[in-house]
């Protein structure tokens, strides 16, 4: 059977041919069969230099021996309690004093439940309901967190524009949207909304686009002062950024923070870490008045915590977020002078092994500036690198690993250079 026969398969069972909502392009579709290092495989024995990374958590590559090797002698003991067991015990401790502020967690089996969950807590912590978000900001797909992440259309602030049709058009009321990056007018909103916000939730660098200088520590101060609890959405950038995530780079503490992705080990595993405080809100010891619901069936499921285990303990060894910024700059670097050899406008944005291409002249702070790219291009390129053995999601961000060797790299370039004269030959030189 030939890799189009899975392909045609596939449409017949999920629409689209598809498990969410990241596609590849039609007529350059491809089903995997395998990953290993940084290489995914698809039916036909077809390799591709994968920047995908199952969408990020596999931060050491695919099947890393250290993570195989415990995930196998865990299958020996069971894979599903439902009660507490040591392996998520351990992580719990290991993810608690990663942060070096917070003293709880509640697992949860993926990140939209574990920014759904938080904003729960919040509205239980401060007897109000409504939540502000940045425009252009992505937490997972829940009503509240579906709104004006990518609008067609942007609204006049702090207007909702719901992502998804079937959300109910009262939750519109209750979720209110900023302007990234725009500390003056959030603090405005902040303080009009004061006695009917819960929280504020954001993700420290906010879809790859980086705080402005104050931005984070403004929201911060403003959100304390007014009794509006600060969530960081840490599901991207917990233990990948930095060992323990973003709040150790931009020294700002929040209320509650969301982890997910890379804690896992490339299995269902997120969490909400935060004082115990807030977290004793869901010990279902104290059930009654101010209780907070929070399960699932596969929460601290010992396959997933022990992979998450592993793989913490091998992000810790010397060097190696040195070399993640290392194989992140290499890429950013070298795209960057790519593109301006062919005279293409371009910003590269991303921090650590995180990037993506935005083809523009204007500067990007916020989701607006962030539109004014040619996404032809980007679409057009990504079709390009696809046909030549690397699979991206550029409508999103490309992802590195440790197995991302220079010369993967270096051979990533060649055919990012030969995608772009292609794209430029066909449009006879003209962009």
């Amino acid at each position: 059977m030939t890799d189009s026969d899975w392909v045609r398969r596939a449409h017949q069972v999920l629409p689209g041919g598809s498990l969410g909502s990241f596609a590849l392009p039609s007529g350059e579709e491809t089903v995997i069969t395998r990953g290993s290092g940084a290489s995914l495989y698809d039916t036909d024995g077809r390799e591709y230099i994968d920047y995908l990374l199952g969408s990020g958590p596999m931060i050491l590559g695919h099947a890393h021996p250290a993570v195989v090797a415990a995930v196998r002698a865990q299958l020996d003991s069971g894979s599903q309690f439902y009660a507490v067991n040591e392996a998520a015990v351990r992580l719990a401790e290991t993810i608690v004093a990663a942060t070096g502020w917070a003293e709880m967690l509640k697992f949860t089996s993926s990140g939209s439940e574990a920014t759904f969950f938080a904003l729960r807590l919040a509205r239980a912590a401060t007897g109000r309901s409504k939540i502000l978000k940045f425009e252009g900001g992505y937490h997972g797909h829940h009503d509240y967190a579906m709104m004006s992440t990518t609008p067609s259309v942007p609204a006049a602030f702090p207007a909702a524009v719901p992502d998804s049709a079937g959300i109910p058009a009262v939750l519109q009321r209750e979720v209110l949207i900023a302007p990234y990056n725009d500390l003056q007018r959030t603090l405005e909103l902040l303080d009009t909304h004061r006695d009917e916000l819960a929280a504020v939730i954001v993700e420290p660098g906010n879809r790859l686009i980086d705080p402005l200088p104050g931005f984070l520590e403004g929201l911060r101060e403003a959100t304390r002062r007014l009794g509006i609890l600060l969530v960081f959405d840490e599901v991207v950038t917990g233990f990948r950024v930095a060992y323990g995530g973003a709040t150790s780079i931009y020294r700002v503490v929040p209320d509650l923070t969301c982890f997910g992705k890379i804690i896992g080990g490339g299995f269902p595993l997120a969490a909400v870490v935060g004082p115990r405080e807030l977290l004793e809100q869901a010990n279902p010891r104290r059930r009654g008045p101010g209780y907070v619901y929070i399960s699932g069936t596969l929460n601290g499921n010992p396959i997933a915590a022990t992979a998450g285990l592993a793989t913490l303990e091998e992000l810790r060894r010397p060097g190696v977020y040195e070399g993640l910024q290392a194989a992140g700059d290499r890429l950013r670097g070298g795209l960057s002078e790519l593109c301006a050899e062919m005279h293409l406008p371009v910003q590269t944005l991303g921090m650590a092994s995180m990037l993506n291409l935005y083809f523009t002249a204007s500067p990007i702070h916020d989701y607006r500036s962030a539109r004014t790219e040619n996404t032809a291009i980007k679409e057009r390129l990504g079709r390009e690198l696809l046909r030549r053995g690397v699979i991206t999601n550029m409508s999103a961000k490309l992802y590195l690993s440790t197995a991302h060797t220079d010369a993967l790299i270096d051979l990533t370039l060649e055919r990012v250079a030969e995608s772009l004269k292609c794209m430029a030959d066909l449009r006879h030189n003209s962009w």
